[in-house]
């Protein structure tokens, strides 16, 4: 029996197995053409993450009310993202993630889970790190087809990021 998770606000969450998805997500997974990647790009903080600007990078397909959701209808996934400012309050933020292989409820409870602007702010608060950015990113999960990804989205949130001076991001999947 899968383990269960306590969350913030008292309830319990239980874990997942591949056994239970759907026989027609099993074999996509059995199938899927998963990319080999030899050696991953990163670079070393060049400085004490005390001094460092942190921005927040999510998977969770959030948005803002004011903001499009996500198109579902792109075949292997919307590769665009939105902005999130520092600033705001994370129970305004719409799950519009596109996968129903997890149970999204205690995102839903609690944005924090895989977007934690509440805690990155302590974080800031108690000298841990320099500052926050003042702009964070979400994404759509579930991309099956990473080019565009890579191709188009990558270089503009890199010239995004480098604009902002950001030396740390801190990477939330779903």
């Amino acid at each position: 029996m899968p383990e269960r998770m306590n969350l913030l606000n008292g309830g319990t969450y239980k874990l997942g197995e591949l056994s239970e998805f759907p026989l027609i997500y099993r074999l996509f997974l059995k199938i899927y053409p998963w990319r080999r990647i030899g050696s991953v790009p990163w670079a070393p903080l060049q400085k004490p993450l005390k001094d460092c600007r942190v921005v927040l990078i999510s998977s969770a397909g959030f948005t803002l009310p004011s903001q499009e959701p996500f198109d579902n209808s792109v075949r292997g996934g919307d590769s665009s993202f939105r902005e999130i400012p520092s600033d705001v309050d994370v129970a305004t933020l719409i799950d519009t993630h596109r996968s129903n292989l997890y149970d999204h409820f205690a995102i839903r409870q609690d944005p924090n889970l895989s977007f934690p602007i509440d805690r990155i702010r302590e974080l800031e608060i108690n000298g841990r790190i320099g500052s926050v950015n003042h702009r964070h990113l979400s994404f759509m999960g579930s991309i099956t087809s990473p080019g565009r990804l890579l191709k188009k989205t990558m270089p503009e949130v890199t010239r995004l990021l480098t604009s902002d001076a950001v030396d740390a991001a801190l990477l939330f999947p779903v």
